[in-house]
């Protein structure tokens, strides 16, 4: 988890250093975190001393030294250092938006779930869950969960795997559906 100060500062290119203590590594050169304000990208990953740690890196991370090492202090494992970099925005938020969908379009999403569909071990649930989160926008996800015969955790990961087709929108709390999800769910509903 990333604050969103420091994530306003790795944009502004102010920050660019992370430090945590963990039992393994949980990021990646190479890879990346999507955040509210874009997308993060993980430079470098090394494990170092704390008592190595500089005022300047613990500046780049955020923090006072003395407040960095006092939050490291806290947890057992290996400290890493995390270089980062603001790798732009998240083509989610601008696919979400897109509302005019061509027929190509159209088919090639609908394809994409009836795919999810047919790898789904609880059946086809994509058209189902379209539908609850345009007549439940805003809903606690366990609520609506609970009312399918679902539990949470499930119900979520079904629901990011709309929102990576840029479907559905987060809120605080529960989803709605994206302009893009509006559109799609029209298509699909013309087609009853």
């Amino acid at each position: 988890m990333i604050p969103r100060a420091i994530q306003d500062g790795i944009v502004a290119g102010e920050l660019d250093l992370a430090f945590r203590r963990w039992n393994r590594p949980m990021h990646r050169v190479g890879g990346s975190q999507r955040t509210p304000v874009g997308v993060i990208r993980f430079d470098a990953v090394d494990v170092v001393d704390p008592g190595r740690i500089t005022e300047d890196e613990a500046r780049r991370s955020g923090l006072p030294l003395d407040e960095l090492l006092e939050r490291l202090s806290r947890k057992e494992g290996d400290v890493y250092r995390i270089r980062m970099s603001f790798a732009g925005a998240d083509e989610r938020v601008a696919l979400r938006e897109k509302n005019r969908l061509g027929p190509k379009q159209r088919a090639e999403l609908v394809d994409r779930l009836a795919a999810m569909d047919a790898r789904s071990k609880h059946g086809p649930w994509t058209r189902s869950h379209l539908e609850l989160i345009a007549a439940r926008p805003g809903e606690l996800a366990e609520t609506i969960a609970a009312d399918v015969g679902r539990t949470k955790l499930p119900f979520k990961a079904d629901i990011r795997r709309l929102k990576e087709l840029g479907l559905t929108e987060s809120l605080r709390p529960g989803y709605r559906l994206s302009p893009r999800g509006r559109a799609l769910l029209r298509h699909l509903r013309s087609r009853d």
